[in-house]
């Protein structure tokens, strides 16, 4: 009896971009992961919260600009 291995293709979503994390309000992150409602960003898009951002990770310019135009 011999083993066959099976190759699984890689497979990635639609965007190839590098992963972007977004401002959103604070208190929707919670909201999201749990019950998987969707945020809607500074930059205007919508998504359900599936990830937290690590300390060095890009962060989408728009929401960046927006948020840094708003001062302390």
């Amino acid at each position: 009896m011999s083993t066959q291995v099976l190759e699984r293709p890689e497979v990635k979503d639609a965007d190839t971009g590098p992963e972007m994390f977004h401002y959103v309000r604070k208190d929707k992150i919670a909201e999201s992961a749990v019950m998987g409602t969707y945020v809607i960003a500074l930059c205007g898009e919508t998504f359900p919260v599936t990830k937290a951002a690590k300390p060095g990770s890009p962060v989408c310019p728009k929401c960046k600009e927006i948020y840094d135009s708003w001062g302390e």
